[in-house]
């Protein structure tokens, strides 16, 4: 069986809010503060997670990091975004 999200506890909570619990109550909005204070992790499947863990540990990033970076990547490749244009003067670290 499968367990409903804290959101539809949320929102039924919500709906008979003179029915619910104290302790109930504070269990949702624990439950919802961990939930929006994680929020910023996105789940990949296996395969890929490790092949992140891979890349992180190759730049030496994070894993949040190397995401920021492929997702950079990939959007100024593609015309999303602007690329950086280096000039004569600009220094490149021995990269390029």
């Amino acid at each position: 069986m499968k367990t409903p999200d804290t959101a539809a506890l949320l929102e039924d909570a919500a709906d008979r809010i003179a029915d619910v619990s104290r302790p109930d109550l504070q269990i949702m909005l624990r439950r919802a503060a961990l939930l929006l204070r994680n929020s910023g992790s996105i789940a990949f499947e296996a395969d890929m997670e490790e092949a992140l863990r891979d890349l992180s540990g190759e730049f030496g990033k994070t894993r949040n990091d190397t995401i920021r970076f492929i997702v950079r990547e990939w959007m100024e490749k593609n015309t999303y975004l602007p690329v950086h244009m280096l000039d004569e003067n600009d220094d490149v670290d021995g990269t390029a």
